[in-house]
């Protein structure tokens, strides 16, 4: 059996060009029209991706990713026909991994699924733990704990951490960022390493406003601070 896609979209027309092209590509894809049947289906079925537009009857796209978020850490894209810089943002500040913007090119999407995925497998780690200071990453658990606590990142968060914390001091710009830890050679946007290293320091650091660990280099990236 494939990985499972689950797509959450009132339109059915789209529902069902998005459905085939994932069949083709070899996924498994269940599919909802409406908020509350696609959390219920986010929840009961566990898919390995949700594909979730925002403009929908009932609960909207906004509120069902926070409820998913609640539960699960699955990777979840948002589809939306707003282009609004902020509309964007208030999808990954709820927790969604990425979104892409209606009318979208099926390759696009595509691509994007195929990166997420990527992301979430689990692969071998030579090294079991990274440890600085007040903060435990847990390769093996996907796990991160500050001062003994256990800290709740999404999956994308957590990557994000375990990259740059594995080659501490190292300055990455936005581009490298997105490329190796979304995946994304030239489709992504850099608004998707801002928002997520906002939401990160928020729950790693001590004061996100003054952070010890994932640090600003003006004008270039991001660093993490050993």
């Amino acid at each position: 059996m494939g990985r499972t896609v689950l797509i959450i979209d009132d339109e059915k027309k789209i529902v069902e060009i998005i459905a085939h092209n994932l069949k083709k590509q070899g996924y498994d894809v269940i599919s909802a029209f409406d908020g509350e049947a696609g959390l219920e289906k986010a929840l009961s079925a566990e898919p390995d991706l949700v594909l979730l537009d925002i403009m929908m009857p009932g609960l909207d796209g906004y509120q069902v990713c926070r409820k998913i978020r609640e539960k699960s850490q699955v990777p979840i894209i948002m589809l939306t026909a707003r282009v609004d810089e902020v509309d964007k943002v208030l999808g990954l500040e709820l927790g969604a991994d990425d979104y892409v913007t209606k009318p979208f090119s099926l390759p696009e999407l595509m691509a994007r699924v195929k990166a997420n995925l990527r992301r979430t497998e689990r692969v071998p780690e030579e090294i079991e733990s990274l440890v600085f200071k007040d903060i435990a990453i847990d390769l093996g658990k996907v796990e991160v704990r500050r001062d003994g606590e256990v800290v709740e990142l999404t999956h994308k968060e957590f990557e994000l951490l375990k990259f740059m914390a594995s080659q501490p001091n190292k300055v990455f710009t936005r581009e490298e960022l997105l490329e190796r830890v979304w995946g994304y050679e030239y489709f992504g946007d850099t608004r998707n390493v801002d928002v997520t290293i906002r939401r990160l320091r928020s729950k790693v650091e001590e004061n996100p406003a003054r952070p010890s660990y994932i640090m600003t280099k003006r004008d270039v990236g991001y660093y993490f601070n050993d």
